[in-house]
C-alpha cells in the first residue's frame, strides 16, 4: 500500500541542500571520471581543482532516448517571456524560407506534373511568446506533401501548423518553375517556355486569401522610337530601327473563393494583354513574324500595365490584383517601371527598395 507523505512535496531547506552538496563533493572526489559521467557529468564541476568534467569524444551511435530524456531537453524557443530579447512586440511573420521538395501538380492540359518547389511558411508570434519551433512548419507541410496540389491541401497544412504553433495568422508561399510547350509564330516548331509562378495562402484576422503570382516575359517596342524611325525613312530615306527590350511583368492575382484559375489560364490572360511574349524556337520566318508582331503592338510601360489590367478586370475568377512592370531599356542605362493595383490586398504606400531588381530574368 502506498502512503502519500507531504514530506516529499516540501522544498528542502538550505541546510539540507548544503549537506547533500557536501556528500556529492565527497563522493566525486573519490570516484573515477567514468563513475561521475555515469551519474551526471555535471558532478565533475564539484571536484576541487577540476575546471571541467571529462567528456566522451566518441559518438554514441547506440544511444537511445526515452520520453524522460526527451522531456529533459532544453527548449529555449518555448521559454518564458523573461527570455525575450528586445521589445515585447508582436511579430507579424516568423518562420522558414526556401525549403524544397517535389510537389505533384495538376495541369489543365498535360495531366499531373511533379515539380521542385520552394516553400516559405510563416506564422504570427504574440508579444509575450519567446519564439516558435521552426521545424514544426516543415513537419506540418511534409505531412501533406504527397497529396496532389490544390489550395485545399495548402489550407490543411496551414491549419496544422497554426494549431501546432498556437498562432493566429499564417502564410504559406510555394515557388516553382512551370513548363508550357509553346508554338513558334510561323514555322510550326515548338519549345518549352518556363514561367516563374508563386502560390500564396494568407490568413489574417481569420480571413483567408488565395493568391497566384506570375512573372511574364515579353518584348516591348518603344512607340516613340518606332515613329521616329519611320519619320527618318519617310522624310530622309534613312534606315533606322526602333529600340525594343526584354521586359517583365509580375502579375499577382487574388483567386476568388470557389473559383479555379489554372496556371495556363493566367499565362493566357497575360498573353492576351501583351502578345509580344519572348519566343523559344525561332527560324527566319519566326523572327520576321516577331518583328511584325512588335511593330503591331508598340508599348510604353504605362500601356503594358493598363493592358494587363484590362484582361485581369475582365475575368470573373480574379479579385484584387497587382501589376508590376519593368521595361529593361536598350536605349537608356536605366529601366522604365510601373505599378498598378486594384483593391486593398496589394495596396501599399511603401516600395521594396529592390523590387524591380527581382524582375530581371536571365535567359
Amino acid at each position: 500500500m502506498n502512503i502519500h507523505t507531504p514530506e516529499f512535496d516540501r522544498k528542502p531547506s538550505r541546510d539540507e541542500a548544503e549537506a547533500a552538496l557536501a556528500v556529492l563533493r565527497q563522493w566525486a572526489g573519490k570516484s573515477s571520471d567514468d563513475e561521475i559521467a555515469t551519474l551526471d557529468s555535471a558532478v565533475g564541476f564539484l571536484v576541487p581543482g577540476q575546471g571541467y568534467p571529462a567528456l566522451s569524444r566518441d559518438y554514441p551511435s547506440d544511444f537511445r532516448i526515452d520520453d524522460l530524456y526527451k522531456d529533459s531537453l532544453p527548449d529555449l524557443q518555448n521559454g518564458p517571456s523573461s527570455l525575450i530579447v528586445g521589445a515585447k512586440q508582436l511579430i507579424q511573420h516568423v518562420g522558414i524560407s526556401n525549403f524544397r521538395l517535389p510537389i505533384n501538380y495538376r495541369t489543365r492540359d498535360n495531366g499531373p506534373l511533379t515539380l521542385e518547389t520552394s516553400v516559405t511558411g510563416t506564422v504570427s508570434l504574440e508579444a509575450e511568446k519567446k519564439g516558435i519551433n521552426m521545424s514544426r512548419i516543415m513537419r506540418s507541410f511534409y505531412a501533406h506533401s504527397e497529396a496532389e496540389f490544390s489550395f485545399e491541401v495548402i489550407e490543411a497544412a496551414l491549419e496544422d501548423y497554426k494549431r501546432d504553433l498556437g498562432s493566429f495568422d499564417a502564410r504559406i508561399q510555394m515557388r516553382l518553375s512551370f513548363p508550357v510547350k509553346v508554338k513558334s509564330l510561323r514555322s510550326g516548331l515548338s519549345g518549352w517556355q518556363y514561367y516563374d509562378i508563386a502560390l500564396e495562402l494568407v490568413e489574417r484576422a481569420g480571413v483567408r486569401k488565395k493568391i497566384v503570382h506570375l512573372d511574364y516575359v515579353y518584348s516591348s517596342t518603344c512607340p516613340c522610337s518606332l515613329e521616329l524611325s519611320e519619320h527618318a525613312r519617310r522624310t530622309r530615306g534613312q534606315l533606322a530601327t526602333p529600340h525594343s527590350q526584354r521586359s517583365v511583368a509580375r502579375l499577382s492575382v487574388e483567386v476568388k473563393s470557389g473559383r479555379c484559375l489554372w496556371f495556363e489560364d493566367l499565362i493566357e490572360l497575360a498573353r492576351d494583354g501583351v502578345p509580344t511574349e519572348t519566343q523559344v524556337m525561332v527560324k527566319r520566318e519566326d523572327e520576321q513574324a516577331f518583328a511584325e508582331l512588335n511593330a503591331a503592338n508598340p508599348i510604353f510601360v504605362e500601356d503594358a500595365a493598363r493592358s494587363f489590367c484590362a484582361v485581369l478586370k475582365g475575368d470573373p475568377r480574379i479579385g484584387d490584383f497587382r501589376i508590376v512592370a519593368s521595361h529593361q531599356e536598350s536605349l537608356h542605362s536605366h529601366d522604365a517601371v510601373s505599378i498598378l493595383t486594384e483593391g486593398p490586398t496589394f495596396a501599399s504606400d511603401s516600395l521594396d527598395p529592390r523590387l524591380f531588381q527581382t524582375l530581371f530574368h536571365i535567359g
